[in-house]
């Protein structure tokens, strides 16, 4: 039975296929989480739906900034629980310091910022993805897909490198598979295009 838009092989898969170079991966893991966390600053400055007022006459503005944290944690504690749970929390992290951040710049300098680190930042994914995967960018095929999988696919990279974690026994060989597969389709048209 598939799992459609929560069927983490697929989505792992997929966005593997694109990013198995070690060094296009370190490249991502630096830079994927922060262009997530400077798209949030940038939507700090978007109208609020509501307000909570806390202690000390602080107010907590619940915009675009939010809606979108909210939406990359449900998606990824429904998609991988475990994982998902800290990717959330992350989220809600990044959310926190976005907001943080674009009090303290105010939109005419914040919004400079955020040009500037997410020019950075897709230049270091492109020439990544140019320098050594040798591999148009998964966003060129599925560009939603793509920008909702990238924090998690770097997270889980980063938890399966530091303590080998897996969302259930197999996971890893089966995707590693689907991958393998996928490179070596992609292999195989390139090759059909220059002969």
């Amino acid at each position: 039975m598939s799992k459609g838009l929560f069927d983490l092989e697929k989505h792992f898969a997929f966005y593997g296929a694109y990013h198995s170079d070690p060094m296009n991966i370190v490249i991502h893991t630096i830079f994927v989480w922060p262009i997530l966390y400077t798209g949030l600053v940038l939507f700090q400055f978007t109208p609020t739906f509501f307000t909570l007022a806390l202690a000390d006459d602080k107010v907590i503005a619940f915009n675009f900034a939010f809606f979108f944290a909210l939406i990359y944690a449900v998606f990824y504690v429904l998609m991988v629980p475990k994982a998902g749970s800290l990717a959330a929390v992350l989220c809600f992290l990044c959310w926190i310091g976005s907001e943080f951040l674009a009090s303290r710049l105010g939109f005419s300098l914040g919004w400079k910022v955020v040009l500037a680190a997410q020019v950075f930042c897709w230049t270091g994914q492109f020439l990544g993805h140019g320098l050594f995967e040798k591999r148009a960018p998964a966003l060129l095929d599925n560009l939603v897909q793509a920008f909702l999988m990238a924090p998690l696919f770097v997270l889980m990279e980063v938890l399966q490198k530091l303590v080998g974690y897996e969302p259930y026994p197999g996971f890893h060989a089966r995707v590693s598979k689907e991958i393998e597969a996928d490179r070596k389709a992609w292999k195989e048209k390139k090759e059909k295009k220059h002969t």
